[in-house]
């Protein structure tokens, strides 16, 4: 039995986050920042599949502490559940925002000559003035996106995060049809990859608030700009994945959990 360690969780947590933003974070700067391909660098596909596969690393490298939660959506979803305790939820959520923080900081240090050359863009987070918007490099299409609604996006986040938590849920669940082998990250992966590629359009898929606001203050603080202009930096990536997470979860334990067999 794991000998329960706050500590220790909580600096899996800030190092399991850190890697989530350092590669998720990172695909969006090597996309965005291509010169070499300039504006067709901009691939949606990449950047969905590059954050699948942060997700994939980070739940492997610190789930065996923490859980690998990396996201104050899903804590608040288990805590609702009554699988995670109340008392730990705080420290995981400023744990989570501080490995975000530190993963944009990392980003930053690697990208930082290509960052600076195009002016410092948000590769950060999404919401207005994203990569996900306009391609740094110009090229046509670039405007041809970015004119969904602040409520669009709102709901965008609620479904997405939604489909996330049925997917940790599922995966997670020994009653369900199980996942042997340790494959469980991989499958997260997968879940993400899928909201990334079906449902990430309206609002560029933040479905975690500290993957969110950790690196958009890491942005503000090295110089993008118009990072906290509106309310949309706490509508959308922050109210949207947490309203989401816990839709999510209560869904799948009303419409699936209670139907499974005993085993």
């Amino acid at each position: 039995m794991k000998k329960e360690n706050l500590l220790g969780e909580c600096i899996a947590e800030v190092f399991g986050t850190f890697i989530l933003i350092l590669l998720g974070d990172g695909v969006v700067a090597n996309v965005g920042l291509a010169p070499r391909l300039a504006a067709p660098a901009y691939n949606w596909n990449t950047i969905t599949f590059g954050w699948a596969m942060a997700v994939v690393v980070a739940v492997y490298v610190a789930g065996g502490v923490s859980g690998a939660h990396i996201n104050p959506a899903v804590s608040l979803a288990m805590a609702v559940r009554g699988v995670f305790p109340w008392r730990k939820l705080i420290p995981y959520w400023i744990s989570q925002i501080v490995g975000a923080f530190l993963g944009a900081l990392g980003v930053y240090l690697v990208y930082m000559e290509g960052l600076r050359a195009a002016g410092v863009p948000n590769v950060w987070c999404t919401g207005p003035g994203s990569i996900f918007g306009q391609a740094f490099w110009g090229g046509a299409g670039g405007q041809a996106v970015g004119s969904y609604s602040l409520w669009n996006a709102l709901i965008t986040e609620i479904f997405g995060t939604a489909v996330l938590l049925w997917g940790v849920a599922a995966v997670g669940d020994s009653k369900n049809l199980g996942v042997g082998a340790n494959l469980g990250p991989l499958l997260v992966g997968f879940v993400v990859l899928g909201v990334g590629l079906c449902l990430g359009g309206p609002s560029g898929y933040a479905i975690n608030p500290a993957r969110d606001f950790g690196p958009r203050l890491l942005g503000a603080l090295v110089g993008t700009k118009g990072l906290f202009d509106g309310l949309y930096w706490l509508i959308c990536p922050i109210v949207g994945p947490l309203v989401g997470g816990v839709l999510g979860i209560l869904t799948y334990d009303w419409l699936i959990s209670r139907f499974l067999p005993e085993k």
